[in-house]
Protein backbone atom coordinates (compact mmCIF):
# COMPACT_ATOMS: atom_id res chain seq x y z
CA UNK A 1 0.00 0.00 0.00
CA UNK A 2 1.11 3.47 -1.20
CA UNK A 3 2.11 5.70 1.65
CA UNK A 4 -0.02 9.26 2.28
CA UNK A 5 2.00 12.10 0.87
CA UNK A 6 2.42 14.77 3.98
CA UNK A 7 2.98 17.94 4.19
CA UNK A 8 7.09 18.00 3.87
CA UNK A 9 7.12 15.97 1.15
CA UNK A 10 4.49 18.20 -1.06
CA UNK A 11 6.61 21.25 0.15
CA UNK A 12 10.06 19.49 -1.22
CA UNK A 13 8.23 18.50 -4.61
CA UNK A 14 7.34 22.37 -4.98
CA UNK A 15 10.88 23.23 -4.74
CA UNK A 16 12.03 20.83 -7.10
CA UNK A 17 9.03 22.03 -9.71
CA UNK A 18 10.32 25.65 -9.13
CA UNK A 19 14.15 24.57 -9.72
CA UNK A 20 13.48 22.84 -13.04
CA UNK A 21 11.49 25.51 -14.51
CA UNK A 22 14.22 28.04 -13.84
CA UNK A 23 16.62 25.84 -15.33
CA UNK A 24 14.73 25.33 -18.46
CA UNK A 25 14.24 29.02 -18.70
CA UNK A 26 17.58 29.86 -18.40
CA UNK A 27 18.69 27.32 -20.80
CA UNK A 28 15.55 29.24 -23.21
CA UNK A 29 17.32 32.68 -22.89
CA UNK A 30 20.96 31.04 -23.41
CA UNK A 31 20.13 29.21 -26.71
CA UNK A 32 18.26 32.30 -27.95
CA UNK A 33 20.91 34.92 -27.20
CA UNK A 34 23.36 32.33 -28.80
CA UNK A 35 21.23 31.95 -32.09
CA UNK A 36 20.96 36.06 -32.32
CA UNK A 37 24.39 37.10 -31.36
CA UNK A 38 26.15 34.70 -33.79
CA UNK A 39 28.52 36.05 -35.75
CA UNK A 40 27.71 35.45 -39.52
CA UNK A 41 29.98 35.57 -42.95
CA UNK A 42 29.56 35.48 -46.17
CA UNK A 43 31.12 32.72 -48.59
CA UNK A 44 32.85 33.85 -51.53
CA UNK A 45 31.61 34.57 -54.38
CA UNK A 46 31.53 31.23 -56.90
CA UNK A 47 30.44 30.07 -60.30
CA UNK A 48 29.29 32.54 -63.10
CA UNK A 49 28.85 32.57 -66.40
CA UNK A 50 32.01 33.95 -67.13
CA UNK A 51 33.72 31.33 -64.83
CA UNK A 52 35.07 32.18 -60.98
CA UNK A 53 33.67 35.64 -59.79
CA UNK A 54 35.81 37.83 -57.40
CA UNK A 55 33.73 40.01 -55.03
CA UNK A 56 31.82 39.73 -51.53
CA UNK A 57 33.99 37.77 -49.79
CA UNK A 58 34.48 37.04 -45.92
CA UNK A 59 36.05 33.43 -45.56
CA UNK A 60 36.70 32.44 -42.04
CA UNK A 61 38.53 28.91 -43.44
CA UNK A 62 42.02 29.57 -41.05
CA UNK A 63 43.56 25.89 -42.73
CA UNK A 64 45.81 27.37 -45.39
CA UNK A 65 46.60 30.84 -43.80
CA UNK A 66 49.98 30.31 -43.75
CA UNK A 67 52.78 32.88 -42.61
CA UNK A 68 53.87 35.93 -44.36
CA UNK A 69 55.67 35.73 -47.69
CA UNK A 70 59.45 35.13 -47.96
CA UNK A 71 58.57 32.56 -44.55
CA UNK A 72 56.93 29.87 -46.29
CA UNK A 73 58.76 27.63 -47.82
CA UNK A 74 56.85 23.99 -49.83
CA UNK A 75 57.54 22.29 -52.85
CA UNK A 76 55.40 19.71 -55.32
CA UNK A 77 55.22 16.19 -53.75
CA UNK A 78 56.29 13.41 -56.63
CA UNK A 79 58.25 15.44 -58.58
CA UNK A 80 61.92 15.34 -59.19
CA UNK A 81 63.92 17.94 -60.19
CA UNK A 82 67.53 17.31 -62.19
CA UNK A 83 70.28 19.35 -62.54
CA UNK A 84 73.96 20.07 -61.01
CA UNK A 85 74.27 18.92 -57.34
CA UNK A 86 75.76 21.86 -55.26
CA UNK A 87 75.19 20.17 -51.85
CA UNK A 88 74.82 15.82 -52.10
CA UNK A 89 71.78 14.68 -50.37
CA UNK A 90 73.91 11.01 -49.43
CA UNK A 91 76.10 13.70 -47.21
CA UNK A 92 72.98 15.97 -46.29
CA UNK A 93 69.51 14.80 -44.64
CA UNK A 94 66.86 16.78 -43.06
CA UNK A 95 63.94 15.81 -41.15
CA UNK A 96 61.32 17.42 -43.76
CA UNK A 97 60.83 19.10 -46.76
CA UNK A 98 60.45 22.73 -45.64
CA UNK A 99 64.23 22.26 -43.94
CA UNK A 100 65.67 21.05 -47.68
CA UNK A 101 63.87 23.90 -48.84
CA UNK A 102 65.18 26.21 -46.30
CA UNK A 103 68.39 24.86 -46.65
CA UNK A 104 68.31 25.72 -50.61
CA UNK A 105 67.46 29.59 -49.53
CA UNK A 106 70.01 29.61 -47.33
CA UNK A 107 72.54 29.81 -49.94
CA UNK A 108 70.60 32.36 -51.87
CA UNK A 109 72.59 36.18 -51.03
CA UNK A 110 70.72 38.88 -49.24
CA UNK A 111 71.91 41.45 -51.76
CA UNK A 112 69.91 40.40 -54.40
CA UNK A 113 73.00 38.30 -56.15
CA UNK A 114 72.80 34.89 -58.08
CA UNK A 115 71.58 31.90 -55.69
CA UNK A 116 74.11 29.34 -55.98
CA UNK A 117 70.85 26.73 -55.25
CA UNK A 118 67.74 27.27 -57.45
CA UNK A 119 66.09 24.27 -56.89
CA UNK A 120 66.27 21.17 -54.04
CA UNK A 121 64.77 17.76 -53.86
CA UNK A 122 64.29 15.67 -50.57
CA UNK A 123 63.51 12.01 -50.28
CA UNK A 124 59.67 12.27 -48.86
CA UNK A 125 58.25 9.03 -48.86
CA UNK A 126 59.33 7.35 -45.68
CA UNK A 127 58.67 3.71 -47.42
CA UNK A 128 60.02 4.35 -50.72
CA UNK A 129 63.32 5.86 -49.96
CA UNK A 130 63.99 3.68 -47.01
CA UNK A 131 67.90 4.26 -45.88
CA UNK A 132 67.69 7.04 -48.04
CA UNK A 133 64.91 8.65 -46.78
CA UNK A 134 65.29 12.73 -45.32
CA UNK A 135 68.07 12.88 -48.08
CA UNK A 136 68.14 16.72 -49.41
CA UNK A 137 69.76 17.38 -52.78
CA UNK A 138 70.44 21.26 -53.34
CA UNK A 139 70.91 22.08 -57.21
CA UNK A 140 71.53 24.54 -59.55
CA UNK A 141 69.45 25.06 -62.43
CA UNK A 142 70.50 26.19 -65.90
CA UNK A 143 67.56 27.80 -66.53
CA UNK A 144 65.43 28.73 -63.49
CA UNK A 145 62.24 29.39 -65.61
CA UNK A 146 62.67 26.05 -67.79
CA UNK A 147 63.51 23.46 -64.85
CA UNK A 148 65.31 20.25 -65.91
CA UNK A 149 62.47 17.41 -64.66
CA UNK A 150 63.19 13.95 -64.55
CA UNK A 151 60.03 12.32 -63.30
CA UNK A 152 57.04 12.68 -61.98
CA UNK A 153 53.59 10.66 -60.96
CA UNK A 154 52.58 8.88 -58.22
CA UNK A 155 55.27 6.78 -57.91
CA UNK A 156 58.05 9.35 -57.52
CA UNK A 157 59.30 9.46 -54.50
CA UNK A 158 60.50 12.68 -54.04
CA UNK A 159 59.59 16.32 -53.66
CA UNK A 160 60.64 19.00 -55.25
CA UNK A 161 60.99 22.93 -55.18
CA UNK A 162 62.12 26.29 -56.82
CA UNK A 163 64.57 29.01 -55.24
CA UNK A 164 64.10 32.22 -56.90
CA UNK A 165 66.43 35.34 -56.18
CA UNK A 166 64.58 38.41 -57.66
CA UNK A 167 65.42 38.74 -61.33
CA UNK A 168 65.20 35.00 -61.89
CA UNK A 169 62.00 35.04 -60.22
CA UNK A 170 60.68 38.30 -62.54
CA UNK A 171 58.57 36.91 -65.82
CA UNK A 172 56.29 39.46 -67.84
CA UNK A 173 52.27 39.75 -68.47
CA UNK A 174 52.41 41.14 -72.24
CA UNK A 175 49.44 43.28 -72.98
CA UNK A 176 48.43 45.85 -75.45
CA UNK A 177 48.85 48.18 -72.82
CA UNK A 178 52.50 47.61 -71.83
CA UNK A 179 54.20 44.77 -69.87
CA UNK A 180 53.31 43.77 -66.18
CA UNK A 181 56.38 42.68 -64.51
CA UNK A 182 55.02 39.88 -62.05
CA UNK A 183 57.38 38.44 -58.99
CA UNK A 184 56.61 34.91 -58.54
CA UNK A 185 56.18 33.24 -55.24
CA UNK A 186 57.55 29.77 -56.15
CA UNK A 187 58.22 28.81 -52.44
CA UNK A 188 54.84 29.66 -51.44
CA UNK A 189 52.89 28.14 -53.59
CA UNK A 190 54.87 26.02 -56.05
CA UNK A 191 52.31 24.27 -58.05
CA UNK A 192 51.10 27.60 -59.37
CA UNK A 193 54.52 28.82 -60.22
CA UNK A 194 55.13 25.48 -62.26
CA UNK A 195 51.86 25.98 -64.06
CA UNK A 196 52.84 29.80 -64.77
CA UNK A 197 56.27 28.29 -66.44
CA UNK A 198 54.49 25.96 -68.77
CA UNK A 199 52.84 28.98 -69.85
CA UNK A 200 56.00 31.07 -70.42
CA UNK A 201 57.48 28.16 -72.41
CA UNK A 202 54.39 28.20 -75.24
CA UNK A 203 54.76 30.90 -77.72
CA UNK A 204 51.25 32.07 -77.62
CA UNK A 205 48.59 31.84 -75.01
CA UNK A 206 45.80 31.67 -77.27
CA UNK A 207 42.51 32.58 -74.77
CA UNK A 208 44.20 33.85 -72.13
CA UNK A 209 42.65 37.21 -71.74
CA UNK A 210 41.34 40.07 -68.96
CA UNK A 211 37.94 39.81 -69.56
CA UNK A 212 36.28 42.20 -66.14
CA UNK A 213 37.97 44.97 -65.29
CA UNK A 214 36.50 47.57 -62.03
CA UNK A 215 38.29 50.92 -61.32
CA UNK A 216 38.77 52.12 -57.52
CA UNK A 217 36.56 54.65 -57.74
CA UNK A 218 35.76 56.43 -54.65
CA UNK A 219 36.20 53.59 -52.13
CA UNK A 220 39.82 53.72 -51.90
CA UNK A 221 42.69 56.03 -52.05
CA UNK A 222 45.50 56.21 -55.02
CA UNK A 223 47.59 54.08 -52.46
CA UNK A 224 44.91 51.05 -52.26
CA UNK A 225 43.70 52.09 -49.12
CA UNK A 226 40.32 51.95 -48.05
CA UNK A 227 38.25 55.26 -47.23
CA UNK A 228 37.43 54.92 -44.05
CA UNK A 229 33.18 54.44 -43.99
CA UNK A 230 32.76 53.65 -47.69
CA UNK A 231 31.63 50.41 -48.98
CA UNK A 232 33.70 47.45 -50.19
CA UNK A 233 32.08 47.72 -53.73
CA UNK A 234 31.07 47.08 -56.27
CA UNK A 235 33.74 48.22 -57.68
CA UNK A 236 36.17 46.08 -56.64
CA UNK A 237 38.88 47.79 -58.20
CA UNK A 238 40.24 44.60 -59.86
CA UNK A 239 41.05 43.34 -62.73
CA UNK A 240 39.90 39.42 -64.06
CA UNK A 241 41.05 37.26 -66.64
CA UNK A 242 41.68 33.28 -67.63
CA UNK A 243 44.78 32.05 -67.69
CA UNK A 244 43.89 28.78 -69.90
CA UNK A 245 45.30 28.25 -73.14
CA UNK A 246 43.41 26.75 -75.67
CA UNK A 247 44.53 23.60 -77.10
CA UNK A 248 46.22 23.57 -73.37
CA UNK A 249 44.96 20.70 -70.59
CA UNK A 250 44.32 22.58 -67.48
CA UNK A 251 44.19 20.78 -63.97
CA UNK A 252 42.86 22.84 -61.18
CA UNK A 253 45.59 23.86 -59.16
CA UNK A 254 45.42 23.18 -55.15
CA UNK A 255 45.10 25.57 -52.69
CA UNK A 256 48.67 27.58 -51.31
CA UNK A 257 49.98 30.08 -49.77
CA UNK A 258 46.74 32.71 -48.84
CA UNK A 259 48.25 35.92 -47.53
CA UNK A 260 45.84 39.21 -47.41
CA UNK A 261 45.28 40.61 -50.55
CA UNK A 262 47.16 43.69 -51.28
CA UNK A 263 48.07 46.27 -54.01
CA UNK A 264 49.78 44.49 -57.02
CA UNK A 265 48.45 41.05 -55.61
CA UNK A 266 47.92 38.42 -58.33
CA UNK A 267 45.56 35.55 -56.97
CA UNK A 268 43.83 32.29 -58.56
CA UNK A 269 40.08 32.47 -58.36
CA UNK A 270 39.41 29.01 -56.98
CA UNK A 271 40.82 27.00 -58.41
CA UNK A 272 42.00 28.42 -61.42
CA UNK A 273 42.40 29.36 -64.70
CA UNK A 274 40.63 32.17 -63.34
CA UNK A 275 42.72 34.89 -62.03
CA UNK A 276 42.76 38.30 -60.43
CA UNK A 277 45.08 40.96 -59.83
CA UNK A 278 43.87 43.45 -57.05
CA UNK A 279 44.37 47.66 -56.99
CA UNK A 280 43.98 47.67 -53.57
CA UNK A 281 44.21 46.20 -50.06
CA UNK A 282 41.78 44.01 -49.39
CA UNK A 283 41.81 43.21 -45.99
CA UNK A 284 37.89 41.89 -45.81
CA UNK A 285 38.66 39.52 -47.86
CA UNK A 286 40.54 37.54 -45.19
CA UNK A 287 43.18 35.55 -47.06
CA UNK A 288 40.79 33.34 -48.97
CA UNK A 289 42.48 33.32 -52.55
CA UNK A 290 46.12 32.09 -53.37
CA UNK A 291 48.61 34.68 -54.06
CA UNK A 292 51.74 33.42 -56.72
CA UNK A 293 53.41 36.53 -57.83
CA UNK A 294 53.04 40.49 -57.17
CA UNK A 295 53.01 42.87 -59.69
CA UNK A 296 56.15 45.74 -59.58
CA UNK A 297 54.77 49.03 -57.96
CA UNK A 298 56.40 50.76 -60.95
CA UNK A 299 53.92 48.90 -63.25
CA UNK A 300 50.83 49.46 -61.11
CA UNK A 301 50.02 52.29 -63.97
CA UNK A 302 49.53 49.71 -66.54
CA UNK A 303 46.68 48.10 -64.18
CA UNK A 304 45.06 51.16 -63.76
CA UNK A 305 44.67 52.55 -67.06
CA UNK A 306 42.95 48.83 -67.74
CA UNK A 307 40.79 49.58 -65.03
CA UNK A 308 39.75 52.64 -67.41
CA UNK A 309 38.85 50.86 -70.64
CA UNK A 310 34.86 50.75 -71.66
CA UNK A 311 33.18 47.99 -69.87
CA UNK A 312 29.61 46.83 -69.92
CA UNK A 313 27.51 45.96 -66.87
CA UNK A 314 26.84 42.25 -65.99
CA UNK A 315 25.55 40.71 -63.17
CA UNK A 316 27.79 37.25 -61.81
CA UNK A 317 25.72 35.09 -58.90
CA UNK A 318 23.86 38.49 -57.85
CA UNK A 319 26.99 40.53 -58.25
CA UNK A 320 27.27 43.80 -60.55
CA UNK A 321 30.34 43.60 -62.25
CA UNK A 322 32.15 45.51 -65.04
CA UNK A 323 33.12 43.40 -68.09
CA UNK A 324 35.33 44.96 -71.05
CA UNK A 325 33.61 45.44 -74.11
CA UNK A 326 36.71 44.10 -75.51
CA UNK A 327 38.91 41.47 -73.49
CA UNK A 328 42.56 42.32 -73.53
CA UNK A 329 44.88 39.27 -74.56
CA UNK A 330 47.70 38.42 -72.73
CA UNK A 331 51.04 36.27 -72.34
CA UNK A 332 53.46 35.66 -70.43
CA UNK A 333 57.02 36.36 -71.31
CA UNK A 334 60.71 36.41 -70.13
CA UNK A 335 62.22 39.54 -69.00
CA UNK A 336 64.16 40.71 -65.68
CA UNK A 337 63.82 43.91 -63.62
CA UNK A 338 66.29 45.69 -65.84
CA UNK A 339 63.52 45.03 -69.21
Amino acid sequence: MGRRQNDSDFGRFAIFILLLIGTISCSTVYLFLKVVLRPTSTAPVTVSEKGDGVGLVVNDDDDLRGSEEGQCCRGIEHLELWGEAVKWGSDFKVNSSEDCCMACKGMCKDDGGPCLCNSWVFCSDREACGPRFGECWLKRQQDALNPDRRDSGDLVMWTSGFVFNKEEGIVGLETDHGILRVELLPECAPHSVAYILELLALPHCVGCQIHRAESRGSFWDSKGNHIEKAPYGPPFALIQGTLESYGSIFNDIPKEHCPAIRRGSVAWVGSGPEFFISLVDHEEWRKSYTVFGYVLSEDMGILEKISQLPTKSEVWNNINVSVLENPVSVRFRRMNTKS
